[in-house]
Formats: C-alpha cells, structure tokens, sequence
C-alpha cells in the first residue's frame, strides 16, 4: 500500500494511490488532503506541472506531467479548511 509520494522534494501524504502502465509509461493517479496552512505551497508546486515522481513504497521514479487535476475546494484560505485533491501524473518520454 502506497502512503506516500514525493514531487521534487515535497512529501505528499495519500489516502488514495492507483499506478497503470499507458502506452508503455507509468501513469499515477493519488487523492490527498490538503489543509489551509498548507495551500499556498501545494499550489505553488502544482503550477509547476512537471516533477521528479517519487513513489518510495514502489521503489519507482520518473518525471511525470500532470495529465489530470481537481479539488473539492476552491478557497483554501479560509482557515481550518481541508480540501481533497485528485490528480494523475503521466511519465513524460525522454
């Protein structure tokens, strides 16, 4: 069972985690929470698009893009909000 995930360097806690091979390249899909304090950074990260995937329970790593994303919650800064976040990465080709 995956726990956890790290994008860049950032630990991302799951609660739900699903991994498919798609035209020969790893596609991750995870749901996590995402609390008030920690929007800003979580945002910030996820502009980005593109990360170094690591899945440390799979022992896998690749640089994956976001192919799909949604949260359950668009203001995050009001306090002691907790908003789900569903996103699939696709491994980009080299």
């Amino acid at each position: 069972m995956v726990n956890e995930i790290i994008l860049d360097n950032t630990l991302i806690k799951v609660n739900h985690y699903e991994q498919e091979i798609v035209n020969g390249l790893h596609q991750i899909s995870i749901v996590f929470n995402v609390t008030t304090e920690e929007y800003h950074d979580i945002a910030t990260l996820l502009y980005k698009g593109t990360f170094e995937v690591t899945v440390p329970d799979l022992v896998l790593f690749f640089r994956g893009t976001i192919n799909k994303y949604s949260t359950s919650i668009t203001n995050l800064y009001e306090e002691a909000q907790v908003g789900e976040y569903k996103l699939s990465l696709l491994e980009t080709e080299i």
